[in-house]
């Protein structure tokens, strides 16, 4: 009679070792989550840090007779990125390295990619070479966030768009503490706009592109001035205590670094110097180092650099005593070239700030890290601002969707490596609504292209410029002297290239852009017009709106800030002031009852 129970027996045996093999395995797995969480991150800190207007010679290791010490070492011990490609111009850059995009997706209509097509045809009908292309090509590399033209003005109601998730919103979803300390520049017509609403945990700066050293007052036009110093979503009144702002945001990164425990979370630092932008002012103990230098702009500006050093050394000295260095990625790198009438110099680069010649988006940029397999070294592989969004997302063990589209690459590999890098071009811009071209027309651009259109494309070695492309000469240092200069190299101007609309060189073989091939490459010149088509087909529309007079900031307390309100806003406020209202008026028709009652006892007693 025992037997028939004999499975039975087994089976509960079996169940009870099962369940306490399951107990067993959640208990190992609950201890292992406890440490790790307790266990120190592994992951990265970043420290991004991006400089404004520094050009191409502005630092000691190109050559320049400014002194940087602490950049010269940062760069000599990591990675020197020589072939790294920004924007001309402030909110451009800024836009990319937080979105790694030129713009939002917009598939190719069937139309466009068939009108492609046929134009393909009939340039292999030419005998010309074209590059291959299919459909996703045609609509993987998008070229804008449409902030194409320009930069975002104080008075625009424009921003960075709300739609575009950003750098510091992906590292926040992979577990860091995200920090920004400096220059923003990308718009705050509206709250959404600001900085802590777009994925930073604190800020700390301007919201603008430029502004005093020392008061954070900018004027924009007549009579429109205010204050521009901001923590959080507010003016920072009690902490602007006079200081040079290299030095005031230098201080608040390190408090930062400070208040963070290394070991127990990553840290996302993007620290955006308004140095060495103008207005030209410094400290009067760094310009005593430069007294040797005859032009006053650039003797300022080569000060502005010292500071700015000093800065970066007083950062780095900040990481290793408070134990981030040795997990750090710290970049370094220009939003854009430098503007020599304001003190810069990109020498020997052709043009300046502004300009889509190699002076105007070719930066100064490196990267420094203990992590770095390859310390030491140059990179000559072709990297864009737009990289750094995948790039860094990557090293901090986050995630890219598919549908983010981005342009850029991860180019780790490459600058840690040094493999070949997997970008092969850079869709510079196209700007529909610049200053068009005179000569420029559609033949010229054998039919392709509309050469009075400021556009400018790099692929592999070649690199095409359309348009106007800005002021073209090659302006060495000191050349706004206040002694006449006899040698031509001190004022070179070129006038050959008045009157074109086309210019192609061989950007390795001619860094300078000292030699026009478009004439004898012809068959070049069409394949990269055709791209620029290409790319321009998916071109979302540009965002430039008008001057909004709500923006003056004597309607806000006399501070530049959001001034714009959507219905949702609008709704809110009212309901906060309707709540205001009515607790107030309770609260005085609350005292108006206990003082009666009050009167009447006593008229009762």
């Amino acid at each position: 009679m025992s037997l028939p129970w004999a499975p039975a027996a087994l089976l509960l045996g079996f169940a009870v070792a099962q369940t306490w093999s399951v107990q067993v395995s959640w208990d190992k797995w609950q201890r292992r989550r406890d440490n790790e969480f307790d266990a120190p991150s592994s992951r990265p800190h970043i420290v991004f840090i991006l400089v404004d207007d520094q050009g191409f010679r502005d630092v000691g290791y190109h050559g320049a007779e400014i002194k940087t010490p602490t950049l010269d070492r940062l760069a000599a011990q990591g990675v020197k990125l020589e072939n790294y490609y920004v924007q001309p111009l402030c909110s451009p850059s800024r836009s990319q390295l937080m979105t790694g995009r030129y713009r939002p997706r917009r598939a190719a209509p069937r139309r466009a990619w068939l009108r492609y097509t046929l134009s393909s045809l009939w340039i292999r009908h030419q005998h010309t070479v074209i590059y291959s292309y299919n459909v996703i090509e045609a609509k993987r590399y998008q070229i804008h966030t449409g902030l194409q033209h320009s930069i975002i003005r104080a008075t625009q109601p424009n921003c960075l768009p709300l739609e575009n998730v950003t750098l510091p919103q992906k590292l926040k979803q992979a577990g860091y503490s995200t920090h920004m300390v400096g220059k923003w520049h990308l718009g705050f017509y509206k709250r959404g706009c600001l900085p802590t609403q777009r994925g930073f945990d604190t800020f700390f700066g301007s919201l603008l592109g430029s502004g005093d050293y020392y008061s954070h007052y900018k004027c924009e036009g007549a009579g429109m001035c205010g204050y521009d110093l901001y923590e959080g979503e507010e003016a920072a009144w009690e902490q602007d205590r006079g200081l040079y702002s290299t030095v005031m945001l230098t201080r608040k990164a390190i408090n930062i670094l400070a208040r963070h425990d290394p070991r127990r979370q990553p840290l996302f630092l993007y620290l955006a110097y308004q140095a060495v932008h103008s207005p030209l002012q410094v400290p009067a103990r760094y310009l005593d180092r430069y007294k040797g230098i005859p032009n006053p702009h650039r003797r300022k500006y080569a000060a502005m650099v010292s500071c700015l050093d000093e800065a970066i050394h007083n950062l780095t000295v900040a990481l290793k005593r408070y134990g981030y260095y040795d997990n750090t990625v710290l970049v370094y790198s220009s939003d854009n070239g430098g503007q020599p009438l304001a003190g810069g110099s990109n020498w020997p680069l052709r043009g300046s700030k502004a300009t889509y010649w190699e002076g105007g988006i070719r930066a100064v940029g490196f990267v420094h890290s203990p992590l770095l397999v390859n310390k030491g070294t140059k990179c000559r592989s072709l990297v864009h601002i737009t990289d750094w969004f995948p790039t860094l997302v990557t090293l901090g063990e986050g995630t890219i969707d598919e549908d983010l589209n981005l342009d850029g690459y991860d180019v780790w590999e490459a600058i840690s490596e040094g493999r070949p890098s997997p970008r092969q071009d850079i869709l510079h811009n196209i700007d529909p609504i610049y200053i068009k071209a005179k000569n420029g027309s559609w033949k010229a651009g054998y039919g392709i292209w509309n050469t009075a259109i400021q556009a400018a494309l790099r692929v592999g070695h070649w690199k095409l410029l359309t348009g106007v492309p800005g002021y073209s000469d090659w302006v060495p240092p000191q050349t706004f002297s206040n002694q006449r200069l006899s040698n031509r190299w001190h004022n070179e101007r070129i006038r050959w290239d008045r009157g074109k609309s086309i210019w192609l060189f061989n950007i390795t073989a001619d860094p300078y852009e000292r030699v026009d091939l478009s004439q004898r490459y012809p068959h070049v010149v069409k394949k990269m017009l055709m791209r620029l088509a290409q790319y321009n087909r998916t071109a979302v529309p540009v965002r430039y709106p008008s001057k909004d007079l709500r923006s003056n900031p004597q309607y806000n307390g006399g501070v530049w800030g959001p001034w714009y309100k959507d219905e949702r806003e609008r709704q809110e406020e009212y309901e906060r002031l309707s709540n205001l209202l009515t607790n107030h008026l309770g609260k005085r028709g609350w005292k108006r009852k206990t003082k009666n009652a009050k009167l009447k006892r006593k008229v009762e007693d």
